[in-house]
């Protein structure tokens, strides 16, 4: 798939993972609810990922879906171009 995500955010989102539970994050960059799935992607050729918590602590989700460490932010937001807002 060639198609690039739509930039679902600009900063990664801190959330308190609990060891053990399943997390399904965004790929498509539609959701309303980042950067967690909610079904924007139906029809997109996107499905969102899977992330067990291997323990409980902070974990920093992307957002701009532009990481190559998915689901998890690895400072690609950086790099993406200035918004036009």
């Amino acid at each position: 798939m060639s198609e690039q995500p739509a930039i679902g955010g600009r900063t990664p989102l801190p959330v308190e993972v609990t060891a053990g539970e399943e997390y399904w994050w965004c790929a498509c960059g539609r959701s309303k609810n980042q950067p967690f799935c909610d079904g924007s992607h139906e029809g997109t050729g996107f499905e969102p990922m899977q992330f067990v918590a291997p323990e409980s602590k902070r974990v920093f989700f992307c957002t701009c879906k532009r990481t190559k460490t998915m689901p998890l932010c690895d400072g690609s937001h950086k790099e993406l171009p200035a918004s036009d807002s």
